[in-house]
Parts: C-alpha cells; structure tokens; sequence
C-alpha cells in the first residue's frame, strides 16, 4: 500500500506543482529578473494554450475508453487530434503552463522549464515510450517514427 501511495505522489502533476512552488518562492524571495507587460501578455497566453492543450488531450483518452496515468498500461494507442503532433500532449501543456507562469513572474526561474522536462523525459516517457512499444508493436513504431516526443 505504502509503495502505491508513493507511486501516485510521484507523479508528473507533483513535479509541475513543485516546479511551480519553486518558482514562486524564487519570485518572492530571490527576484532576478522581474518581467514587464509584454511578458505577462505572453505568458498568459501560454498558460492558456498549456490548458487547452491538456483538456484537448485528456478528452481523446476519455474518448479511447483508456487510462491517462502515465505508469498503468494503456489499452488502446493514441494517435489521433493532437497526438497527430506531439506523443506528449499532457506533458507539452504542463511544460507550457509551467513556462507562462515563470514569464509572468521572473525569468530567473527560466532553468526550471528545462529541469522539468529533464525529469519528465526521464522519470516518465522513456518508460511509457518502452510500455507502448511492447503493447502496440508495430503501430507504436510507425507512430514514434512520424510523430515527435515533444512536438
């Protein structure tokens, strides 16, 4: 039991909301590089396109009757809507609302985006990318061939 509490705390959520708490507190307490106007815009926009993007794809995984947590097997191979452009839609979306709120804030926390892709690629995909391989076969190898990890 201890182990499957420790699995679902793990999680990529967890790591956004640490990524995010971080940058928080460096915005609070060790301000770099505070951004102006045009920074807000931007940002958010992204966190606005991270959060469409990341119902547009849980939607297809409600529409393929499959699991969206990263570490149960799936049952069926996503490739359509916007998997056609990215095999980590969900992961994007956070990567884009994570980015928008360090513009909107400080870009000192910029190295942050790359530390979270970083342990996503890492503690995640690669493991998803070798489950799907197994599960799907040749489709998922026609799938990774033709569309990117990220975008």
């Amino acid at each position: 039991m201890l182990a499957r509490l420790s699995r679902q705390i793990e999680s990529p959520p967890t790591w956004l909301i640490l990524a995010i708490v971080l940058a928080a507190m460096q915005r609070a307490w060790l301000p770099v590089w505070p951004t102006g106007r045009g920074f807000d815009m931007i940002g958010a926009v992204l966190v606005l396109a991270g959060i469409a993007l990341l119902i547009a794809a849980a939607l297809r995984f409600r529409q393929a009757r499959t699991t969206i947590l990263p570490r149960e097997a799936p049952a069926r191979l996503i490739t359509g809507g916007v998997y056609r452009f990215s095999r980590n839609p969900i992961y994007l979306a956070d990567t884009l609302i994570l980015s928008g709120l360090i513009l909107r804030w400080d870009l000192g926390s910029l190295p942050l985006v790359a530390g979270f892709v970083a342990i996503i690629t890492q503690r995640f995909i690669r493991g998803e990318e070798a489950g799907c391989a197994a599960a799907f076969g040749a489709d998922w190898h026609a799938y990774a061939a033709r569309v990117r990890r990220w975008i």
